[in-house]
């Protein structure tokens, strides 16, 4: 355990001025300073591409700076490799975590620090060590011989931080460590977290969500372009300032709703089951509107959105897209007007290895080229008008989907719908993991997918749309529907539901 000074010795635990680091030509650091307290919470927040994770990658050893200095309890701090910065007491949980899943929970808490004696494994402080950083981090009930890829993620992320509690870290910092959590494991998160502040740890929290920050930290800085832009004690700026920091302008309207008139039916489901979910989904959706699914995860949101596009098999029930009845692959669904955009866009919604205009042509290559072939600079001028409309941060259409950030990834995803010009949109957790502007050039589009363009003479789209994140369902949807182990209810007006009620019948507590 850490001991916590009084409050007037405090000096900084973390200190990080001048930080500069370019990769060729492109400079992603520019001059960033970080200051972080011991027993401080201090939240880092701003765009994807802002240069967060690159200043993490500096602090964590990963990378080095080219200028600039970085200090631990006021002593030069240089670390060589992660491993060296763990050693020196600063430890880094990924979003993406990085734990050996074939290994046990004890061996992954101990990996580069095991006790030996010469060649020798000392496993009686092998278990010691691990038993008592488990306790530590509330997995007092996990044995440490348990298979770390039996666990859930919540405990998996837990068993990282009581690794780093084992190696005595000073600095923890943790990366948007909610995006894949239900309410229940982020509220004892955030115990945790209280529970290192109070022993004197400083913790920087990377989020996208203000609401997570405001709730946990104590403090936060806003980068912007490889910059240090502003910053401050949380509970005393409000988050229109916050956001005008990030983004470079004011953003007076988050959830952007111009006056909507529903059409006709577009999208019909009844009594849809899936292979295992969903059990029992009905819905009619219309254009111009926008149609929100609410639920905890697991409840089965994904895997409706799934079945309607093909991509799962329907086990009953019946789907009608406009005039079209029965179940079909993902590829007829594209022909009948209906796109999709995958929660999971690194391994499923995106080929991360080939180039933007690569990714948004791919669902209709027509006109590309003669004779069913595809022209290189044809592909790329049908990307470009995309490219400025949602837009895109790129060096050219031509560059790798990988290299982008994953706001600007999301966006690739949504704009492989806008070229295919897509009548009914699936959309499942559309804004997750992206930066507050990303979201709301996001929730524009949307409105303006449901307006139509009489200039043009385009129809209204129709959209259905998965999110864990209440408030995005609240500020954008039309119609809101839950969906609570399996069963989809009844959708309602917008106006007819809060949070609180949303929660209520997402677990099934409701007339209880």
């Amino acid at each position: 355990m850490l001991d916590v000074p009084p409050q007037h010795a405090l000096k900084p635990r973390l200190e990080m001025h001048g930080v500069h680091k370019s990769f060729g030509a492109t400079l992603a650091l520019r001059g960033v300073d970080l200051s972080v307290q011991p027993g401080e919470v201090h939240g880092l927040i701003g765009e994807n591409g802002a240069g967060k994770s690159t200043l993490m990658k500096v602090l964590s050893g990963a990378h080095a700076p080219d200028r600039g200095t970085l200090a631990l309890d006021g002593q030069s701090y240089a670390p060589r490799s992660p491993l060296h910065a763990r050693r020196q007491g600063v430890a880094m949980i990924y979003q993406e975590l990085s734990l050996a899943p074939h290994l046990t929970v004890m061996e992954n808490i101990l990996l580069g620090i095991e006790p030996t004696t010469g060649p020798f494994m000392r496993w009686a402080e092998c278990r010691r060590i691990a038993r008592n950083a488990l306790n530590q981090v509330g997995l007092d009930h996990v044995q440490p011989t348990a298979i770390v890829g039996h666990l859930s993620i919540a405990q998996q992320q837990l068993v990282e931080i009581a690794r780093a509690v084992a190696m005595d870290c000073r600095v923890l910092v943790l990366d948007e460590p909610t995006s894949s959590l239900t309410r229940k494991d982020i509220a004892n998160l955030f115990t945790l977290i209280r529970k290192l502040k109070a022993t004197g740890h400083a913790v920087v929290y990377i989020s996208h969500f203000l609401e997570e920050v405001r709730e946990v930290c104590d403090n936060f800085t806003v980068m912007r372009d490889g910059q240090t832009v502003g910053g401050g004690k949380v509970g005393e700026v409000p988050n229109g300032r916050i956001i005008a920091m990030m983004v470079g302008r004011e953003v007076t309207d988050l959830y952007p709703r111009s006056p909507r008139t529903p059409g006709e039916v577009v999208l019909e489901i009844d009594h849809l089951a899936g292979p295992v979910k969903p059990i029992d989904a009905s819905l009619r959706l219309h254009r111009g509107e926008v149609l929100g699914i609410a639920g905890l995860v697991g409840a089965g949101r994904t895997e409706l959105l799934r079945t309607v596009f093909g991509l799962d098999q329907a086990r009953s029930g019946r789907v009608k897209v406009m005039a079209n009845i029965g179940g079909a692959a993902p590829a007829t669904r594209w022909r009948q007007g209906v796109g999709m955009v995958s929660e999971d866009r690194k391994t499923e919604g995106l080929a991360l290895g080939m180039s933007i205009a690569d990714n948004m042509t791919l669902s209709r290559l027509e006109g590309l080229g003669p004779m069913r072939t595809v022209m290189p600079s044809r592909q790329r001028r049908a990307a470009q008008p995309w490219i400025e409309k949602v837009p895109i941060k790129c060096a050219s259409a031509g560059q790798a989907v990988g290299d982008l950030s994953g706001g600007n990834q999301q966006k690739v995803a949504i704009a492989r719908l806008l070229h295919h010009d897509a009548d009914v949109w699936l959309l499942d957790e559309p804004t997750r993991g992206i930066d507050v502007g990303s979201k709301a050039q996001i929730y524009r589009l949307i409105d303006e997918l449901a307006l139509g363009d009489p200039a043009t003479g385009r129809k209204p789209r129709a959209v259905l749309m998965v999110s864990s994140y209440l408030p995005e369902l609240l500020g954008v949807c039309d119609r809101i529907a839950v969906m609570s182990r399996g069963v989809l209810g009844q959708p309602r007006k917008v106006k007819e539901w809060n949070e609180h009620e949303l929660m209520v019948e997402a677990t099934g507590q409701q007339g209880r």
